[in-house]
């Protein structure tokens, strides 16, 4: 927990210092900067409570910045997401959320909507992750294991920073485990002995952003790709979703939910839902 703060505050300082730097000088920036941090908090104790329970305590520590450039026909927009959590319950630590991503795509426009574009993508997590239903646990993960690189020319429809649409139909992914242990099983459709795997198809996202109501925010983004070398009807699914309902400056509740269908990790679809009390800022 403490290397994946340590690199989250030093991934924020440097944004807070290129968002400083913003300004050009004598007119105003094609640069539009701005991001959110948060911190939810989530707690149960019991003493001498007769139905039964453990006490429990969670931080859930969340990063979200995007950038976008925009002058004449270019259109330039990267977004960065960090999301970090443990659980600590009958006196162990569980992590329960584990993601560094980029995502950064350009678009050189035809008309006030439509854009050549090309993207990339670049996902992995900071810690060891395991599975916790089995006695000792079994490790599943690692940084860098796996981590995911993926980019393509396409076509994109963007009406705004806050809803586009992008298909690139020419992408290549590479999937990444550099974890030995992982690697000797074969782990996440990697081959015993290497530490890549290559893939060729086509790539799907999509992300919107609105207000619900006042002072409530959804937030969504969606990522599907076919491999077109390996049963491409085996759509493989990445879908964040976030609800914001802000209380004041510094308080609101959130609500985060992770929905991963990858048949090369395992041919169930994977859910990840975080919701509590968030302390957090604007920036």
């Amino acid at each position: 927990m403490k290397k994946a703060v340590l690199i989250a505050l030093v991934v924020l300082a440097s944004l807070q210092l290129s968002q400083a730097q913003e300004k050009e000088a004598g007119k105003t920036s094609p640069w539009k900067k701005g991001g959110h941090f948060g911190l939810i908090f989530a707690q149960s104790a019991f003493k001498n409570w007769t139905q039964g329970g453990e006490d429990a305590m969670s931080g859930n520590l969340k990063i979200n910045y995007d950038i976008n450039y925009k002058k004449d026909k270019h259109d330039w927009a990267t977004k960065f997401i960090v999301n970090y959590g443990i659980t600590r319950i009958g006196g162990i630590n569980k992590k329960t959320d584990d993601l560094f991503e980029v995502n950064s795509i350009y678009g050189r426009k035809i008309n006030e909507a439509w854009n050549f574009t090309f993207y990339g993508n670049f996902k992995t997590q900071f810690t060891t992750g395991y599975d916790y239903t089995t006695t000792p646990f079994v490790k599943v993960s690692n940084s860098f294991a796996p981590a995911f690189l993926s980019f393509g020319p396409g076509l994109s429809y963007k009406k705004s920073d806050n809803f586009y649409i992008n298909y690139a139909p020419v992408t290549s992914k590479f999937v990444i485990v550099t974890d030995a242990d992982l690697n000797a099983l074969g782990a996440y459709g990697v081959e015993p002995g290497k530490s890549m795997r290559y893939e060729f198809g086509s790539n799907f996202q999509m992300f919107f952003k609105f207000d619900l109501m006042k002072n409530v925010t959804v937030e969504n983004t969606l990522n599907l790709f076919s491999n077109y070398l390996d049963q491409p009807q085996n759509v493989d699914v990445d879908n964040l979703f976030g609800l914001r309902m802000k209380v004041n400056k510094f308080l609101s509740a959130g609500l985060t939910l992770r929905t991963v269908y990858d048949d090369n990790t395992v041919k169930r679809v994977q859910l990840s839902e975080v919701f509590g009390v968030e302390f957090g800022f604007d920036f």
